[in-house]
């Protein structure tokens, strides 16, 4: 476990100063706030890069090959939440054999895999990350999934690559978070899908018991923003109208972390992990220390490169946010939105 995961970091990481890396990483929001309105050197899609690039090995081998949250149930593993809330998303998107889809934001292609298992539908797989896009094609050989699939190395934001009306369907899972402009990311998206095409997308956002007059829950969303690279965190309603505004219908609209029981929060796996001792090892704050502990001794014996410790404390210290943005009520990972673009 851990010789495979050296291996992967050491390709990730090959010519890299990472801890270097990591300390600008930690200080892109202070940049992009001291910059003067006029001042156009600061690119968040490279803050966003440098995110998936310092921490997706460590995602892979700590979460799952798919990158994102899913409402939990109770006694159920976080691997089978994850199962089941995509097969609810092919089921909502109507997904079906003969059909394209494009994957807004692939990460290593996890949810792509079980779109072209279980749909039959051809997935062009776009991500701005090339690191990501490289091994979700290598994952794609591996489960002989490669002839499904297609992959772009491109920015959402920009997709003009793709003419008009070229997609029968489109989901975006976690990436449009992302964008510098929600409303420019729709546009393009809904620029390449065909009329009548449907939209499934899963947004990080701040809900109604988010007070910008708390210093916590200011400091909490700030912690949020720094260690995900998120330009902005948007409300329910500032999502729904930036999907509006470029002409979507939003047919469902749902925080899905609020569907399942209270007594398995969408951040349980960070705080108190039920499953096995890999899973205690991988997720929990006595794990994540323990993790940092043996991440140490690695990189000081050459097993891991040298700064991955400061990339594990990156990714504790989001952690802590997470689950403190979920605590409070303040922070949802699971708004979750159908839009379909008129006939």
């Amino acid at each position: 476990m851990l010789a495979k995961l050296s291996m992967s970091l050491k390709n990730a990481y090959r010519g890299w100063s990472v801890a270097s890396r990591v300390e600008s990483f930690e200080g892109w929001l202070d940049r992009r706030e001291g910059g003067s309105a006029d001042d156009r050197s600061y690119d968040h899609a490279e803050t966003v890069n440098d995110y998936y690039s310092l921490c997706s090995e460590f995602m892979q081998f700590g979460w799952n090959e798919s990158l994102h949250f899913a409402p939990l149930r109770p006694g159920e593993r976080l691997e089978d939440s994850i199962l089941r809330h995509q097969r609810l998303m092919i089921g909502k998107l109507q997904l079906e054999q003969g059909m394209t889809v494009i994957d807004v934001g692939c990460g290593v292609g996890g949810p792509m895999r079980r779109v072209a298992r279980e749909s039959g539908a051809r997935v062009v797989c776009l991500n701005n990350n090339e690191q990501q896009l490289e091994k979700a094609k290598r994952r794609n050989v591996e489960a002989g999934l490669d002839h499904m699939a297609d992959y772009v190395h491109c920015s959402f934001m920009d997709m003009s690559r793709f003419e008009p009306d070229s997609f029968d369907a489109g989901y975006a899972i976690e990436s449009t978070c992302h964008a510098p402009d929600k409303k420019g990311a729709f546009a393009e998206i809904f620029r390449v899908l065909k009329p009548g095409a449907l939209f499934w997308g899963q947004e990080m956002c701040l809900t109604k018991k988010f007070d910008p007059d708390s210093a916590h829950h200011r400091d909490t969303k700030r912690e949020l923003m720094r260690g995900i690279a998120l330009n902005e965190i948007a409300t329910f309603a500032e999502v729904n109208q930036a999907l509006e505004s470029v002409g979507f219908e939003v047919i469902e609209e749902t925080d899905r972390a609020m569907q399942e029981d209270p007594a398995t929060p969408w951040y349980q796996p960070m705080e108190r992990e039920t499953g096995t001792f890999r899973n205690l090892l991988r997720r929990t704050p006595a794990g994540r220390k323990a993790m940092i502990g043996m991440v140490k001794l690695t990189e000081a014996i050459g097993l891991f490169p040298k700064g991955s410790t400061a990339v594990v404390r990156l990714m504790d210290r989001t952690a802590e946010a997470y689950v403190a943005g979920g605590k409070t009520g303040i922070f949802t990972p699971l708004y979750c939105f159908l839009a379909r673009k008129p006939a």
